[in-house]
């Protein structure tokens, strides 16, 4: 009798014991309720529902979930409890994967181009067709001796997927550009110059005592921000002494609504008041002696003379009392950590002021420690990227010139995958009329978005939880680990897994692209990888065969080594700045009153789950407002230009302008304007056309100095009234809940 997968899977789990360890990802219990679907196979009405270990594809930190499969139908989400990421607990944008699968807007086959580029107008083909016509192009172009006009396109990847597409790219000759929106690449540049380290650190929030977080919403969408609300219940209410946790950041983010204190600061200058933190520590003997020796090159605290709190209060706007008594506190309730990112880092002096602040670091002890940052190892397989690495916005800048000019070389095919740039780039890049002129340009999305719209050709993959996939998590939990993807159901439409295409492409193009990328499936290449974990010989699996190793691979999610941590040792410290790098800002004080900080949606991220109801329908945690773009304006701005709550808005900056609609916040600072990311969107399906504003779109095309990486706060706007009301949807209600009638901010007692 033949064995369908699900049963080999469900009688593995329950047979395979003896052979593969596995304990904590057993079967939840099982519902009470039994669908009675119509017009099913009589072999899938069991009244037994299934779960399937994978990995969560909704957000770059990829933590692991269980789906609840009842009658070949993925019904529920819940997280992998055995994952170390995220051991159980998922975020919102997890819950909502299942949407993603069922959605009414998915392309479900392969398309072709009939109308004008951009018209959204194609025609259904078959996969034979349109491989037929991409191998074509390439094939003429590779011999023509022009294989470097191919650009492709997609998210920073990792894991077996990062290596196909770098020995795809690299065997074929053409280029490989990763995108990200709100980059990570300044805060990378800075973990590399103060730590040495080429992977993002872990942060053991769950045995710090003193927390100073420099912009970094960490429990919003930072990173990983489920991991870290998991440290923070144990930093707040685990068996120990409770910690202190100080945000700092010019907006009120839902990290700073649980900090023990906010401090407001100018944009752009945290790494000023980092050195001046440093500063006091040095010089009243507070920080570790030997880092500050080497920090200073033994100057001492002269060397940061121009960062004593009487410098730094008037360039910060935080007084030179509150900056000694963050020092003091940072200094003497160790273990203590400083982190930063988010909008620290999303200015022209962004890599200067995240290395300020993670520099803090040695002065307390705090490198490689207990209670600090946790350094990651590498990868288990060698080959295997633990890094995604995307493209810095200069390079993105220099691209947009490429496309319009053909210098030095025109692009010939764009293949894009797993991105939009269209939609996330600055307009004053221009990015959508420079496609245009590419001759042919191919997409692999699974939902029109913007830069779908684009393509001549649509070859539409999989949705993730039909596709297979691994992952090597950035950052990881301090140890090695590597997540699996499985199918937790068949594909419901005409569409393929993404690493297929390229293998099917490769075999097709011949010429020795076959022998760079031998697999006949990407599944096969994830076996090859999985062997290679198998003769390690070590970590969370123990089998006696590499089929039994595999079956354990998939039933729990992935695999990992508790004892694979990055090396005990302590890089030497580098020396801290002695200037002051100022930040600088697209539009005068005079026009443009106003700091415009964009934050990503806790739910659409930077506009990733726009096209997902119920992520739409998520309250943001601090206004509890959904579906609508709005921008929160102080109570004293507001009063003084007569803006009350729902007033349509006109947010203009030096390169274009949007609307959107007025939220009078008390804890906003005054001249500062706090704005949701993830909306605005011209394609993406029903839910998210038409809806809200793109706030990307207005954003100076700024870069940090260092890096080239987007300084997407670093834009000032004016605002000015449309004269239009809409009420703004909120869970908060109508009525405000109290009135300040003369101050923005209720001061509250601080922590002794």
């Amino acid at each position: 009798m033949d064995v369908t997968r699900r049963d080999f899977l469900k009688i593995s789990g329950g047979l395979a014991a003896g052979s593969v360890i596995f304990v904590a990802c057993g079967k939840p219990e099982r519902d009470l309720l039994v669908q009675s679907p119509v017009q099913l196979p009589e072999d899938m009405v069991t009244g037994v529902d299934n779960w399937y270990a994978t990995l969560c594809r909704q957000c770059p930190s990829t933590e692991g979930i269980i789906v609840r499969v009842f009658e070949g139908r993925a019904k529920k989400i819940e997280g992998n409890p055995d994952y170390p990421l995220n051991q159980g607990k998922t975020s919102v944008r997890c819950q909502a994967g299942v949407q993603a699968l069922y959605h009414p807007d998915r392309i479900t086959g392969p398309k072709r181009r009939v109308g004008d580029r951009g018209s959204g107008q194609f025609q259904d083909i078959s996969w034979d067709d349109g491989l037929m016509e991409l191998t074509s192009r390439l094939s003429d172009l590779k011999a023509r001796g022009n294989a470097d006009t191919v650009l492709l396109v997609t998210e920073p990847l990792r894991g077996h997927l990062a290596l196909l597409i770098e020995r795809f790219a690299k065997a074929y000759g053409a280029k490989h550009m990763a995108y990200e929106p709100l980059e990570q690449t300044a805060t990378k540049a800075a973990i590399k110059q103060v730590f040495g380290q080429d992977l993002m650190p872990d942060l053991d929030i769950a045995n710090t005592n003193f927390m100073l977080s420099f912009g970094a919403d960490f429990l919003g969408t930072w990173l990983s921000p489920v991991r870290y609300a998991m440290g923070y219940g144990e930093f707040r209410q685990g068996n120990r002494k409770r910690g202190t946790l100080v945000q700092v950041e010019p907006r009120f983010s839902m990290t700073a609504a649980n900090a023990d204190e906010w401090v407001p600061i100018k944009p752009g200058t945290e790494g000023v008041l980092a050195l001046s933190i440093a500063y006091v520590m040095i010089s009243e003997g507070l920080a570790d002696a030997d880092a500050a020796r080497a920090m200073t090159r033994g100057d001492g605290a002269q060397a940061l003379a121009q960062f004593s709190p009487d410098r730094a209060a008037p360039i910060t706007g935080v007084s030179a009392e509150d900056i000694r008594e963050l020092a003091r506190n940072f200094a003497k309730n160790r273990p203590s950590l400083a982190i930063g990112g988010g909008s620290a880092a999303a200015h022209t002096n962004g890599t200067f002021n995240l290395s300020a602040i993670f520099a803090l670091n040695y002065l307390v002890g705090s490198v490689n420690k207990a209670g600090g940052v946790i350094f990651n190892p590498s990868s288990p397989l060698d080959e295997i990227p633990a890094s995604g690495k995307a493209a810095s916005f200069t390079e993105w800048s220099d691209l947009a010139n490429r496309l319009k000019s053909g210098q030095p070389k025109p692009v010939n095919v764009l293949l894009v995958r797993g991105s939009n740039p269209v939609h996330g780039l600055p307009a004053a890049l221009q990015l959508s009329d420079s496609i245009a002129k590419v001759p042919l340009v191919v997409s692999f999305a699974s939902f029109m978005d913007e830069t779908a719209r684009m393509a001549d050709l649509i070859l539409p993959e999989h949705v993730y939880l039909e596709d297979w996939g691994d992952d090597i998590p950035e950052p990881g939990p301090g140890h090695q680990t590597v997540g699996m993807q499985q199918p937790a159901v068949n594909p419901l439409y005409n569409t393929r897994n993404f690493g297929d295409v390229l293998l099917g492409v490769s075999q097709r193009l011949g010429g020795g692209m076959e022998a760079a990328l031998p697999w006949k499936s990407f599944k096969d290449m994830l076996r090859e990888g999985a062997q290679k974990l198998y003769q390690l010989n070590r970590g969370s699996i123990k089998a006696p065969s590499f089929e039994a190793f595999w079956t354990g691979l998939l039933q729990r999610g992935g695999w990992w080594d508790i004892n694979a941590k990055s090396p005990s040792s302590v890089p030497a410290p580098k020396p801290l700045a002695r200037d002051v790098s100022q930040a600088t800002f697209a539009g005068g004080e005079g026009e443009f009153p106003f700091h415009l900080v964009p934050f990503p949606s806790i739910s659409l991220t930077d506009g990733q789950g726009a096209n997902l109801p119920w992520l739409q329908a998520t309250p943001d945690p601090t206004s509890t407002a959904t579906w609508k773009t709005w921008v929160e304006i102080s109570r004293s701005d507001a009063r003084e230009m007569g803006i009350q709550e729902g007033d349509v808005l006109t947010i203009e900056s030096p390169t274009g302008s949007i609307e959107a609609l007025a939220y009078p916040n008390p804890a906003t600072p005054p001249k500062v304007v706090g704005m949701p990311i993830g909306q605005g969107h011209k394609g993406y399906g029903r839910y998210a056309e038409g809806r809200g504003a793109n706030v990307l779109s207005v954003l100076a095309p700024l870069a940090d100095k260092d890096t080239g990486a987007l300084a997407w706060a670093a834009t000032r706007v004016k605002i000015s009234k449309t004269g239009k009301w809409i009420r703004l949807p909120k869970f908060e209600g109508s009525v405000e809940p109290f009135q300040l009638p003369d101050a923005e901010i209720v001061e509250v007692t601080r922590p002794s």
